[in-house]
């Protein structure tokens, strides 16, 4: 469905003022639907969602998640399970330094640093350019150009640590519906850049669930129908979801999406114990090119020993002794770049070292922390307004916990999970995962029993650290976050999609970087005939 449409389609909607082929019956009690006097609003002549722009559709099935050559790590993390990943839409390259200093440009705009109140929400996006220095080796360089010089514009970004790379997709979300409420006709054009500020920046959860309180209230800017042209009576007035304006979140993908998305052909994603597996995302057991065009060009971004990142300058180099431009590798099958190589990438999933298949075998998932609206004295959510409040992270990092304009959230209470079958708690990241395991006399030895370090400032502003010297078995806990792929520092076994590490979900690195995802709402087939938006 075009833009285009669903302006059009969005205007019956919302002014309901014909009673056209767009007014059906309903099935259930043969009242109108759409009827020109108002009453229940629905797009009824909704036909798919449209691939978002930047992304390619993978169309989900059956694979083969894990690792079927032998694991010569002996890390044993990683065995084979089949699994069934629904549809969803992800990023044909890695998140670029462009894409994130727009995100940076944005947040400096909306939420100036230069006021206290907001001073810590810009700070909290940046990423640490830090990461490129080695106390051996020469790298300043990197630090103060890798993000911002153009020369680095169609580069992933590094940096960026998972809750960040997680805000940068709540931000994209909320951005892109914004420009679908504009181009349909529910909110004044242009003020997405022209009249906002702190409070009044556009939430999509704001505009769902209290759309008067979206933009703070400024009715100026949130239209009562199409073009502020609603009818007396008229129910409709705001967008809805039931209109198919509203696009799904962007997200990182889970850790089986991605593998999925890597192993790109069918004979790569279903094990066959005749013909095996081949081992890389572009369908083969090697690393250069057999094509007579490019024969023994590098497939990938990749260390290819001790001192050898980018191999001998000339034909056999890959063109990157760091990371490189994204699309400077050929695409896999579904048309993504970079699945292997380059920079790993954050994944949503927090780790364990083994795949609770026997619970799950569908869309699977560890992470899973429910919240929900935090509900007024007038029965609508409440929205943050100037009064931001934050957390102080483990690394010593302030991070607001919600931004101006948002919903403010809370964790889902004992009335929402009594006597619930499906779940039975707010966060189910420990969910069968074997942690206590031994008991010694009273005590019970414990699996996970990570250390944990804490971070916190004084009264005078100082920032104190306590750190953890306990005995610990483990570095492992529930905020380790999977990374998948190989990298430009890594060798070639990394660059196997089954392989996976983890590292903490605060922390950035400079060869981690990450992708967005979308699921796909619908059908399980993918529409050619739909295009990207741009």
């Amino acid at each position: 469905m075009t833009l285009q449409l669903i302006a059009v389609m969005a205007a019956s909607i919302g002014l309901t003022s014909c009673g056209n082929s767009n007014a059906t019956s309903s099935s259930a009690t043969g009242w109108k639907i759409n009827d020109k006097k108002g009453g229940f609003q629905y797009n009824t002549s909704y036909d798919g969602t449209e691939v978002p722009y930047g992304m390619v559709a993978i169309e989900g099935g059956t694979f083969t998640m894990g690792r079927v050559q032998d694991d010569v790590m002996g890390e044993w993390n990683n065995s084979a399970t089949q699994q069934y990943v629904q549809s969803f839409f992800m990023d044909e390259t890695e998140v670029t330094n462009l894409m994130y200093t727009e995100y940076l440009s944005w947040t400096k705009a909306v939420y100036p640093p230069t006021e206290a109140r907001y001073r810590q929400i810009y700070s909290s996006a940046l990423p640490d350019t830090l990461v490129w220095r080695n106390q051996l080796g020469f790298t300043e360089t990197l630090t103060n150009t890798y993000l911002r010089h153009p020369a680095y514009q169609s580069y992933p970004v590094v940096g960026v640590s998972w809750v960040q790379a997680n805000d940068f997709s709540k931000w994209r979300t909320d951005r892109v519906n914004e420009l679908n409420l504009e181009r349909a006709g529910y909110i004044a054009k242009g003020a997405k850049t022209d009249k906002v500020y702190g409070e009044q920046s556009f939430s999509t959860d704001t505009y769902l669930n209290a759309p008067s309180k979206a933009y703070a209230g400024n009715d100026s800017i949130v239209f009562k129908g199409v073009k502020n042209r609603a009818k007396p009576g008229q129910n409709g007035v705001y967008a809805k979801m039931e209109y198919g304006i509203i696009s799904a979140e962007f997200r990182l993908p889970t850790e089986a999406e991605w593998e999925y998305a890597a192993s790109v052909r069918k004979s790569d994603r279903v094990y066959n114990n005749q013909q095996g597996r081949n081992k890389y995302p572009w369908g083969s057991d090697d690393v250069r090119t057999n094509s007579r065009k490019s024969k023994g060009d590098y497939l990938a971004n990749f260390k290819q020993g001790r001192g050898d990142y980018g191999g001998i300058a000339g034909w056999s180099t890959d063109a990157g002794e760091i990371t490189t431009a994204v699309k400077s590798f050929p695409a896999n099958d579904w048309g993504l770049y970079d699945m292997a190589g380059n920079v790993a990438e954050w994944v949503a999933d927090v780790y364990r070292p083994a795949i609770s298949s026997e619970v799950n075998d569908m869309n699977y998932f560890r992470g899973n922390v429910y919240n929900k609206s935090v509900i007024g004295p007038d029965g609508t959510v409440q929205v943050v307004s100037t009064n931001v409040e934050y957390d102080t992270l483990p690394n010593g990092r302030l991070r607001p916990r919600a931004l101006p304009g948002e919903v403010q959230k809370e964790a889902v209470g004992a009335e929402d999970t009594f006597q619930r079958r499906n779940f039975q708690g707010t966060n189910s990241i420990a969910y069968n995962d074997g942690d206590a395991f031994e008991k010694v006399g009273s005590a019970q030895s414990r699996m996970y029993n990570s250390p944990q370090d804490q971070a916190a400032y004084d009264a005078d502003g100082n920032l104190t650290y306590t750190l953890d010297d306990a005995a610990r078995t483990s570095l492992i806990n529930n905020n380790s976050r999977v990374i998948k792929g190989g990298s430009w520092k890594d060798r070639a076994y990394w660059l196997d999609p089954a392989t996976r590490r983890f590292i903490d979900q605060y922390s950035a690195s400079d060869f981690v970087g990450f992708r967005n995802a979308m699921t796909k709402v619908g059908n399980t087939k993918s529409n050619s005939k739909k295009k990207a938006r741009g």
